[in-house]
This record gives C-alpha cells, structure tokens and sequence, in this order.
C-alpha cells in the first residue's frame, strides 16, 4: 500500500509541462522487445490512471534510448534497460526529464557512479541545466530480471518506490529523518541539501 502522503504529493506533480527533450544513449544489450511490449512494461510504474497517456522513452534496436510515445500527460515513463541484470522502469514528472536525460547521455559516455551527479548539480546550480522548482513525482518498480512476462505483461515479485523531488530541501526544512527509520515505512529524505533532494516513500507489490 502506498503512503496516504503520495496521493497529495502527487498532486503537486501535475503541474505547468516543459516540452519533452528526447536524447540518445548507449545500452549493450542486445534483448531489444519489441516497442509495444516495452511501452506496455514502461507504464506499470505509474499508477493506473496516469499510463494511457504518459510518454515513453524505450530502446531501438540499435540499442539507443528514443521516444517510443509521445504522449499529453504530465509523467514520462523510462522502460527497462536491456543490459540490465535487473527488471527496472520508471516514471516521472515530465518536467525532469532535461535532468534524467543528461544522466542518460553522461552515462553512455562512461561516467560513473557520483559522478553523474557531481557534474548534473554543476550544471543544475550554473542554471544550465533545467530542473523543477515544484515539487516533482517518480514512481519505480524493480524487480528480477525474469520477473516480467512478456506475453501477459504481469510482473510478479516486484517492489515498489514513490518519490517527491524537492530541490534543497534539507530534513530541517521537511521535518523528516535523512534516512528510513529501521522496522518503519516512514517517509525520509535523500540527497538533503543538494538539486536532486527528495522524498522517499516505500511500497510493494
């Protein structure tokens, strides 16, 4: 079950749009599904009335990440790298999306690990590169690799993640811990302080 903060939080996501900024990067794997079933797999991030229309970004068969559907909502979903070892898709307020593909595309170029963030908060803090000053949502679900069948699009043994982008925000200025409670599902912020702070919020399937 989801935190009864997520359905307010959310709200706040849905919000004035930046056009969707579609930029290519590298994966090796060499698994590509087809686009539909990608997309189909993509959207069950999101809750169920957000997926008909959110936009998705999957995999060509060259193994670049495009557009698969353009869509009008406010969430992209992000389908499951193939060189993953891992079952992994999310989706997120559009207006990150400048901030998630710039992690795409230094990702492709080989960096690595903090990295991708040290130079993504240079550029968020020169005003270079784009990011929300509202409050912005993304949903995940992970699960094992062979955890999604492609036949009837059913995830099985799944988890599930739900968080609130806040730029700057510190536990002080939220009230909440810098890290989960043990034996709790509290919400608690992550990357306090820094462009990519934000809100974590716990569920499962």
């Amino acid at each position: 079950m989801r935190h009864p903060l997520c359905a307010a939080a959310l709200t706040l996501t849905i919000v004035l749009s930046q056009p969707l900024q579609a930029q290519d990067s590298t994966a090796a794997g060499p698994s590509i599904l087809p686009a539909a079933r990608q997309i189909a797999s993509a959207v069950l991030a999101a809750p169920e009335q957000f997926r008909g229309d959110a936009s998705v970004i999957g995999y060509g068969v060259d193994g670049k990440t495009r557009e698969l559907r353009h869509g009008t909502g406010a969430l992209v979903c992000l389908a499951s790298d193939p060189a993953s070892e891992r079952f992994h898709v999310s989706c997120y307020h559009r207006s990150l999306e400048p901030f998630m593909a710039r992690g795409r595309a230094l990702r492709a170029r080989g960096v690595k690990g903090d990295q991708v963030d040290s130079v993504r908060f240079a550029e968020v803090r020169s005003g270079r590169l784009p990011f929300p000053t509202h409050p912005a949502g993304l949903y995940t679900l992970t699960a094992p690799r062979d955890s999604f069948d492609v036949e009837t699009g059913v995830v099985t043994g799944g988890r599930s993640l739900y968080v609130v982008y806040i730029r700057n925000a510190t536990g002080a200025s939220t009230g909440l811990p810098t890290a989960p409670v043990e034996g709790s599902n509290a919400p608690w912020i992550m990357h306090a302080g820094t462009p990519k702070a934000h809100i974590m919020f716990v569920g499962s399937m």
